[in-house]
């Protein structure tokens, strides 16, 4: 997975804003979780499709038939680290409209919904 080699400075979203996204149930946008199957099995977001990154090269090929590269695509990890990672590469991929979910899952919990556990 390469970089930004675009120069462009990542788009981020806070969770708050996630949650009014998840709230108005907009078909439009794509959600991406790129964690790990051990970690969606301790806590996860409802509408999300699992890419783990160590999977990369199992999904990577199909990302453009899996997703319209115009579509406005949030991506969620952990803390927020891999997902940048994987906003990037989407971003090298052609993909116009990616935003990082700042602080990932684990401010989600924090944030807006304490009955995600933690971990």
């Amino acid at each position: 997975m390469t970089g930004n080699t675009s120069g462009q400075p990542m788009t981020q979203i806070s969770v708050n804003d996630l949650a009014l996204y998840l709230a108005n149930k907009d078909a439009n946008i794509q959600l991406i979780d790129v964690r790990e199957p051990q970690e969606l099995a301790i806590a996860q977001i409802d509408g999300f499709v699992n890419l783990p990154l160590s999977e990369y090269a199992q999904w990577s090929e199909k990302i453009p038939t899996m997703f319209n590269p115009e579509a406005e695509t949030l991506v969620l990890c952990h803390h927020g680290v891999r997902s940048a990672q994987m906003c990037q590469w989407l971003v090298s991929q052609g993909f116009t409209n990616v935003k990082n979910i700042a602080g990932g899952i684990a401010a989600y919990s924090l944030l807006v919904d304490s009955s995600i556990p933690q971990y």
